[in-house]
Protein backbone atom coordinates (compact mmCIF):
# COMPACT_ATOMS: atom_id res chain seq x y z
CA UNK A 1 0.00 0.00 0.00
CA UNK A 2 0.99 3.62 -0.72
CA UNK A 3 2.03 5.84 1.80
CA UNK A 4 -0.39 9.12 1.75
CA UNK A 5 1.01 12.78 2.45
CA UNK A 6 -1.32 15.45 4.00
CA UNK A 7 -0.01 18.61 3.84
CA UNK A 8 -1.90 20.84 6.06
CA UNK A 9 -1.87 24.68 5.42
CA UNK A 10 -0.68 26.88 8.04
CA UNK A 11 -3.77 28.30 9.33
CA UNK A 12 -3.97 32.42 7.87
CA UNK A 13 -3.15 35.02 10.70
CA UNK A 14 -6.28 37.35 11.27
CA UNK A 15 -5.71 40.37 9.63
CA UNK A 16 -5.14 43.48 11.65
CA UNK A 17 -6.93 46.47 12.31
CA UNK A 18 -4.97 49.66 11.13
CA UNK A 19 -6.30 52.64 13.20
CA UNK A 20 -7.10 55.87 11.39
CA UNK A 21 -4.83 59.16 12.41
CA UNK A 22 -5.64 62.46 12.23
CA UNK A 23 -4.64 64.04 8.55
CA UNK A 24 -3.02 67.29 10.54
CA UNK A 25 -0.81 65.28 12.60
CA UNK A 26 0.31 62.75 10.11
CA UNK A 27 0.76 65.97 7.49
CA UNK A 28 3.62 66.99 9.27
CA UNK A 29 5.64 63.80 9.07
CA UNK A 30 4.56 63.70 5.48
CA UNK A 31 6.43 67.06 5.33
CA UNK A 32 9.64 65.55 6.74
CA UNK A 33 9.77 62.57 3.78
CA UNK A 34 9.03 65.54 1.33
CA UNK A 35 11.87 67.33 2.75
CA UNK A 36 14.11 64.32 2.89
CA UNK A 37 12.93 63.92 -1.21
CA UNK A 38 13.72 67.62 -1.60
CA UNK A 39 17.22 67.99 -0.33
CA UNK A 40 18.78 64.44 -2.10
CA UNK A 41 16.92 66.03 -5.61
CA UNK A 42 18.90 68.82 -5.08
CA UNK A 43 21.98 67.03 -4.35
CA UNK A 44 21.41 65.16 -7.32
CA UNK A 45 21.23 68.22 -8.98
CA UNK A 46 24.43 69.52 -7.95
CA UNK A 47 26.29 66.13 -8.03
CA UNK A 48 25.17 66.86 -12.33
CA UNK A 49 27.19 70.16 -11.93
CA UNK A 50 23.35 72.36 -11.57
CA UNK A 51 22.56 71.31 -15.20
CA UNK A 52 19.44 72.73 -15.63
CA UNK A 53 16.30 70.58 -17.24
CA UNK A 54 16.65 67.45 -15.56
CA UNK A 55 14.97 68.67 -11.90
CA UNK A 56 11.64 66.21 -12.86
CA UNK A 57 14.17 63.13 -13.05
CA UNK A 58 16.20 64.32 -10.14
CA UNK A 59 12.91 64.17 -7.86
CA UNK A 60 11.94 60.91 -9.04
CA UNK A 61 15.47 59.06 -8.40
CA UNK A 62 15.16 60.73 -5.16
CA UNK A 63 12.07 59.70 -4.62
CA UNK A 64 12.82 56.10 -5.30
CA UNK A 65 16.03 56.29 -3.03
CA UNK A 66 14.08 57.62 -0.37
CA UNK A 67 10.52 55.32 -0.66
CA UNK A 68 9.79 52.09 -1.13
CA UNK A 69 7.10 51.42 -3.83
CA UNK A 70 3.80 50.42 -3.08
CA UNK A 71 1.20 49.10 -5.65
CA UNK A 72 -2.45 50.25 -5.33
CA UNK A 73 -5.29 48.56 -6.64
CA UNK A 74 -8.68 50.35 -6.46
CA UNK A 75 -12.36 49.05 -7.25
CA UNK A 76 -15.60 50.59 -7.46
CA UNK A 77 -18.73 48.68 -6.82
CA UNK A 78 -22.69 50.41 -6.12
CA UNK A 79 -22.06 51.69 -2.39
CA UNK A 80 -18.53 51.26 -2.12
CA UNK A 81 -14.76 51.95 -3.08
CA UNK A 82 -12.32 49.07 -2.31
CA UNK A 83 -8.57 50.45 -2.46
CA UNK A 84 -6.03 47.28 -2.12
CA UNK A 85 -1.82 48.74 -1.80
CA UNK A 86 0.87 46.17 -1.05
CA UNK A 87 3.43 47.30 1.54
CA UNK A 88 4.86 43.95 2.02
CA UNK A 89 7.47 43.91 5.55
CA UNK A 90 5.60 46.69 6.94
CA UNK A 91 3.84 45.90 10.67
CA UNK A 92 0.53 47.25 12.13
CA UNK A 93 2.80 49.32 14.75
CA UNK A 94 4.92 51.35 11.49
CA UNK A 95 1.78 52.44 9.35
CA UNK A 96 -0.14 55.67 9.59
CA UNK A 97 -3.46 55.85 7.73
CA UNK A 98 -5.24 59.00 6.94
CA UNK A 99 -8.84 58.51 5.34
CA UNK A 100 -10.51 61.57 3.55
CA UNK A 101 -13.69 62.36 1.87
CA UNK A 102 -11.71 61.96 -1.38
CA UNK A 103 -8.46 60.79 -0.84
CA UNK A 104 -6.42 58.48 1.64
CA UNK A 105 -2.84 59.18 2.63
CA UNK A 106 -0.40 55.66 3.72
CA UNK A 107 2.59 56.42 5.44
CA UNK A 108 5.18 53.99 6.90
CA UNK A 109 8.30 53.61 8.27
CA UNK A 110 10.06 50.59 9.05
CA UNK A 111 11.77 50.05 12.63
CA UNK A 112 15.34 49.87 12.02
CA UNK A 113 17.32 46.84 13.27
CA UNK A 114 20.50 45.99 14.08
CA UNK A 115 21.92 42.39 14.85
CA UNK A 116 25.37 41.96 16.54
CA UNK A 117 27.41 39.49 15.78
CA UNK A 118 29.68 37.55 17.36
CA UNK A 119 32.63 40.19 16.83
CA UNK A 120 30.46 42.46 18.66
CA UNK A 121 30.51 44.50 15.23
CA UNK A 122 26.92 45.65 14.57
CA UNK A 123 25.03 44.55 11.05
CA UNK A 124 22.20 46.22 9.22
CA UNK A 125 21.61 45.01 5.52
CA UNK A 126 19.56 48.11 3.92
CA UNK A 127 17.50 46.16 0.76
CA UNK A 128 15.68 48.42 0.15
CA UNK A 129 14.18 52.09 1.46
CA UNK A 130 12.71 51.85 5.26
CA UNK A 131 9.84 54.00 3.68
CA UNK A 132 6.58 54.23 1.96
CA UNK A 133 4.59 57.12 1.43
CA UNK A 134 1.46 56.93 -0.86
CA UNK A 135 -1.30 59.41 -1.97
CA UNK A 136 -4.17 58.32 -3.30
CA UNK A 137 -6.76 60.04 -4.90
CA UNK A 138 -10.26 58.27 -4.49
CA UNK A 139 -12.74 57.89 -7.63
CA UNK A 140 -16.08 59.71 -5.62
CA UNK A 141 -16.75 60.79 -2.51
CA UNK A 142 -16.42 58.15 0.64
CA UNK A 143 -17.80 58.78 3.96
CA UNK A 144 -14.51 58.38 6.19
CA UNK A 145 -15.97 57.66 9.61
CA UNK A 146 -17.42 54.28 8.23
CA UNK A 147 -14.03 53.44 6.67
CA UNK A 148 -12.32 49.94 7.39
CA UNK A 149 -8.70 49.45 6.65
CA UNK A 150 -7.20 45.92 7.33
CA UNK A 151 -3.50 44.93 7.23
CA UNK A 152 -3.17 40.63 5.74
CA UNK A 153 0.09 39.71 5.02
CA UNK A 154 1.11 42.57 3.28
CA UNK A 155 -1.90 44.22 2.10
CA UNK A 156 -3.76 46.70 3.24
CA UNK A 157 -6.97 46.49 2.33
CA UNK A 158 -9.66 49.31 2.72
CA UNK A 159 -13.39 49.33 2.59
CA UNK A 160 -14.23 52.33 2.16
CA UNK A 161 -18.68 52.93 1.82
CA UNK A 162 -19.64 55.59 -0.62
CA UNK A 163 -20.96 58.83 1.19
CA UNK A 164 -25.00 59.73 0.55
CA UNK A 165 -25.36 62.06 -2.12
CA UNK A 166 -26.52 64.70 0.14
CA UNK A 167 -24.24 64.23 2.74
CA UNK A 168 -21.41 64.07 -0.10
CA UNK A 169 -22.57 67.87 -1.12
CA UNK A 170 -23.69 69.07 2.13
CA UNK A 171 -19.97 70.89 2.74
CA UNK A 172 -20.65 72.97 -1.27
CA UNK A 173 -22.32 76.20 -1.59
CA UNK A 174 -24.04 77.18 -4.53
CA UNK A 175 -21.77 80.00 -6.99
Amino acid sequence: MKSQRVFRQKPEPPPARVSLCNPERLWREVQQVQLAIARRAYELFEMRGREDGHDWEDWFRAESEVLRPAPVTISESMGRVNVSAKILGFEEGELKVSVEPRSIVIFGKKDVTATETEGGKLEYIDWCPDQILRFIDLPTVIDPKAASVELREGLLEFELPKASSRRAGAGHTAA
